[in-house]
């Protein structure tokens, strides 16, 4: 039996302890459950009467559904507009003019720093209180925008800076201005390194569309007070919106996943077991 690199393999008292320790650990994680659900049903959260709204195909399809799209719209904007954010910025710290490159890294550790519950609701104050141009569905928008797109501003300095500096050198040589070697050289491999972490964006900025909650924008969050308000429900709503929340987030990882595969990882792999010794050209 051969030794695994960074430790021992574990000897039969061990792995007999660790299956125990599993049993155990098995045990509580299903009692707990049990007991939740106990105090659920003693709260009478888990009667019928509680959970019949959901069953309701007028209540699922005008305000869940029209929840879930709202949310879906907003987070959708976000993104986009957080990428054009994220590349103009990005490509401003890249700059080799300090007075380009300086504004730039304030603006995006600006806004990195701030929490984006406190950009919604200087957003809202600002731009929506009163006769502000904008409604609270933009609110949340803008605040998304600028907080997802200084995270993707990094990511795009980072996607860049990993490609090999010998292929920029080479294209150089080859007499191609800096525009052109960003374009034609670093972007295009860079946007397959940031495939995976612009689609984990997506994921936080449609979670952190539930932040609209405090500014009473539409979006699931809002259709659920509405819910619970009505039928005093508040275990209920909770859990099918985080199922609503969850399964979204589910369906953009496996696209993260796939893109990951599909433009980043190798299609089609080298089959070495084909490649034989060389010697002056020739396979021997």
């Amino acid at each position: 039996m051969s030794a695994t690199v960074l430790y021992d393999a574990p000897g039969p008292r061990t792995v007999r302890r660790h299956r125990i320790y599993a049993g155990v650990t098995a045990l509580a994680l299903v009692g707990l459950a049990v007991l939740v659900l106990w105090k659920l049903n003693s709260a009478g959260q888990l009667a019928y009467a509680q959970w019949e709204v959901f069953l309701t195909p007028d209540y699922v399809r005008v305000i869940l559904l029209d929840g879930l799209l709202k949310t879906l719209e907003m987070a959708f904007f976000a993104i986009v507009f957080a990428v054009v954010f994220g590349v103009v910025f990005g490509t401003a710290k890249l700059s080799e003019h300090w007075w380009i490159r300086s504004p730039a890294w304030l603006v995006v550790e600006f806004f990195r720093a701030v929490p984006v519950l406190l950009l919604m609701v200087f957003v809202f104050y600002l731009l929506s209180v009163g006769d502000g141009p904008l409604s609270k569905f933009w609110c949340v928008v803008v605040a998304l925008t600028v907080y997802n797109g200084a995270v993707l501003a990094e990511v795009f300095r980072a996607g860049v800076n990993a490609v090999p500096h010998g292929q920029v050198e080479a294209a150089y040589a080859l007499g191609l201005r800096k525009g052109q070697v960003m374009t034609t050289i670093q972007l295009p491999q860079a946007v397959r390194i940031m495939l995976p972490s612009i689609v984990s964006q997506c994921v936080v900025a449609l979670k952190d569309t539930s932040l609209g909650y405090y500014i009473v924008a539409p979006g699931l969050t809002a259709v659920g007070k509405q819910i619970y308000l009505e039928f005093f429900n508040q275990v209920p709503t909770a859990i099918v919106l985080a199922a609503l929340y969850i399964t979204c987030n589910l369906l953009l990882t496996a696209l993260a996943t796939w893109l990951q595969r599909r433009y980043v990882g190798e299609r089609n792999p080298v089959d070495t077991s084909r490649v034989g010794n060389m010697d002056g050209g020739r396979a021997v």
